[in-house]
């Protein structure tokens, strides 16, 4: 007996499971992988340097305003609650250095102080954000 296929009752479909699978892996491992970065919630006017050395990881940002504001997280926050800010912070993005955006015109006061706090909660690697001259 001979068999005849008829091309109408032929139901050969594509199996999309697999493809989905690799999307979602591929999802997933992009948003690990992902390093997001912490603004500091305000813009500054860093000071201009020759010798800037651009920082790949600077994830924890602080920011100095003029008038002595302090901004980390888009938060304005007190000088004596930066040590607790960068300690969560920390938590967070153990291999994060801390970067300080002071302006040009802020006090260096401020800024040797929240150095200071950011050394009492732990972090050594400390940068300050500078623009190229």
């Amino acid at each position: 007996m001979r068999r005849h296929y008829n091309s109408e009752n032929d139901d050969s479909t594509i199996d999309m499971t697999p493809m989905l699978d690799i999307v979602f892996i591929m999802l997933i491992f992009f948003l690990v992988t992902t390093s997001f970065v912490k603004e500091s919630g305000i813009k500054v006017n860093p000071p201009g340097a020759q010798t800037t050395v651009k920082q790949e990881r600077g994830n924890l940002l602080i920011a100095v305003k003029d008038n002595g504001e302090i901004w980390i997280d888009r938060r304005r926050v007190d000088l004596g609650a930066v040590r607790s800010h960068i300690e969560r912070l920390r938590a967070e993005y153990p291999e994060g250095a801390v970067v300080i955006q002071a302006d040009e015109n802020s006090r260096t006061g401020v800024f040797v102080k929240i150095m200071d706090q950011v050394r009492l909660a732990g972090v050594e690697n400390i940068a300050i954000a500078a623009s190229e001259k």
